[in-house]
């Protein structure tokens, strides 16, 4: 297998992963962290701007994963680039926005 197209698929994991948390806030109507909030790393965003922020992860993961190579799902080569990136996006996720936003801080364990 070409190793553009795993990192296309190791990408798309991770658009896809930071696609769920950005709509789904956006279609409760919260406000949610975007790279457009001010100041930058801290501010929220309305939810408008988070469910396009989401429906363009969306768009990104389905170009990567549906329009680069040929992504099959019962394929191991596919899926472990794809299940990588996911969950490295959201492990970096859950502890940024633990801490930001008052969760528990793993160095006080």
């Amino acid at each position: 297998m070409n190793w553009l197209h795993l990192v296309s698929y190791f990408f798309g994991g991770v658009f896809l992963a930071n696609a769920v948390p950005h709509f789904v806030s956006g279609v409760m109507g919260r406000p949610f962290q975007t790279p457009f909030a001010k100041p930058s790393g801290k501010g929220l965003s309305s939810s408008p701007v988070n469910v396009s922020w989401g429906f363009a992860n969306f768009a990104f993961a389905y170009l990567l994963l549906v329009r680069v190579g040929n992504f099959e799902l019962g394929s191991i080569d596919c899926i472990v680039p794809f299940a990588v990136g996911a969950l490295l996006i959201s492990l970096f996720s859950a502890r940024h926005f633990g801490e930001l936003h008052g969760g528990i801080n793993p160095e006080r364990l």
